[in-house]
């Protein structure tokens, strides 16, 4: 301010000199006039300046002034560059909010007061079948036909969700979809949507399970209570009294295995995968398994004219050790041989095999000459309780829960079961090992 006072008095004196030098006292008053107006119209040409840079908005092409309007265009400037720092950080800020909502595993959808969509993420996109730029703006009833979701819209509680077909299923494996929508702002509405494909299949799966438990107990149960009662009232002679605690004692076998599978189970998903620092030799197990196997075909065919045709590897091929928990793996091992002799008729074949393949990896095999799987049954045959003949299963012992059992053995110790069959030909189950969990017998030499 000091400047530009000193600017307009050094015109003024400027001027009334040179006015006393053209026409003295006449003169002083017209050059006085004359430099206010010159300053006038110099100070208006420079505040022109400013304004018009200031309607172009082109900070960079600010002019370069002294005095009063520099220091306009300066604090102009400043101004301007800490709205557009504010403006920068508000679309970062926007920014990771939709890139949060892009990664989100849950569809987002933001809908208007009118319900059209004003913008979706990339998982909504895939559960509706809706194209983010192509459907901007459109509604979401003409969208979403469901006429589940047009009674929940129009119902307006939005107190719970609402559960429907989703894209991409077919009539076997369908997918569901659960929409929930949650009003904010001025009539805006926020949809999300979540798969809860996995979380029905569970549900069922529990269902089944429960289902199952119950009635493998609750059958042998009713035939113990039914003798019971009979021992209770009526007389019998020694020879019946026998034949009937001999039945209660296969039916309370039947429910102590079903008991014992379940809850060994419930052990193998509870406890801690087992190490890789306890090493057991590759020949003891098998030999363990070969004797169970033995000792059960023994069992089995007792009554039979021709036993079972037997098939090991020699001790001698068997060489190296395993990491792992025995007691799981001989379960294991031992149940797919037992599969075998319950499901191969007197006088079939069952070999058992163990190889190593060029990668270091071990594979362990069960081949017989049984009846045989038809395809449709072999992606579901780990299933706990599943059964291809309920009643062959419980002639043979089976409680539907050791195929199950093998599984998890198997993936706790990094292994894959295979299973292939050929139906009125026989099975073949094989179990490969990992090369970290199998160590040679060259590997053991110091």
């Amino acid at each position: 301010m000091l400047w530009r006072f000193s600017f307009f008095l050094g015109g003024q004196l400027l001027g009334m000199g040179v006015g006393w030098w053209q026409a003295d006292a006449w003169g002083v008053a017209a050059g006085a006039a004359v430099a206010a107006w010159i300053w006038f119209f110099l100070d208006l040409w420079r505040g022109a300046r400013v304004l018009r840079w200031i309607r172009t908005g082109e900070m960079s092409k600010a002019p370069a002034l002294q005095g009063v309007w520099g220091e306009a265009v300066e604090r102009t400037r400043r101004l301007v560059r800490r709205q557009e720092v504010k403006a920068q950080e508000s679309q970062n800020r926007l920014d990771d909010i939709l890139a949060a909502l892009q990664a989100s595993p849950n569809g987002v959808v933001l809908l208007d007061k009118e319900g059209r969509i004003e913008w979706c993420n990339a998982m909504a996109a895939a559960h509706f079948g809706f194209d983010a730029r192509r459907d901007e703006l459109q509604s979401i009833r003409n969208l979403v036909r469901d006429p589940e979701f047009s009674a929940y819209y129009a119902a307006q509680d939005f107190s719970a969700d609402v559960v429907l077909e989703g894209r991409g299923g077919t009539p076997s494996r369908p997918v569901r979809i659960s929409v929930q929508l949650h009003p904010y702002g001025d009539g805006r509405s926020l949809l999300l949507s979540r798969d809860v494909t996995a979380l029905e299949q569970a549900d069922a799966m529990r269902r089944d399970f429960v289902a199952n438990v119950s009635h493998e107990i609750r059958t042998p149960l009713t035939v113990l209570m039914g003798f019971v009662e009979t021992l209770q009232t009526l007389p019998l002679v020694a020879q019946e009294r026998a034949r009937y605690l001999d039945l209660m004692a296969q039916q309370a076998a039947r429910m102590h295995s079903v008991v014992q599978d379940l809850l060994t189970l419930s052990r193998l998903e509870g406890s801690p995968l087992p190490g890789v620092r306890e090493w057991h030799p590759l020949q003891t197990l098998l030999h363990s398994c070969e004797e169970e196997g033995r000792a059960l075909s023994l069992l089995v065919t007792r009554d039979q004219a021709r036993p079972h045709e037997w098939s090991f590897p020699a001790p001698e091929s068997v060489v190296g050790e395993i990491a792992g928990s025995m007691k799981e793996l001989q379960s294991a091992l031992s149940n797919l041989i037992s599969n075998a002799v319950r499901y191969t008729p007197a006088g079939g074949r069952i070999a058992v095999q163990w190889h190593l393949l060029a990668d270091g990896r071990g594979v362990f095999s069960v081949r017989d000459t049984g009846p045989g799987i038809a395809s449709e049954h072999l992606p579901r045959l780990t299933e706990r309780f599943y059964r291809i003949d309920r009643s062959r299963s419980r002639e043979t012992g089976g409680t539907g829960l050791g195929l199950a059992i093998v599984k998890h053995v198997v993936q706790r110790h990094g292994a894959v079961l295979e299973i292939s069959s050929v139906l009125g030909q026989g099975s073949t189950f094989s179990v490969c090992f990992p090369a970290d969990r199998l160590r040679t017998a060259h590997a053991l030499k110091p």
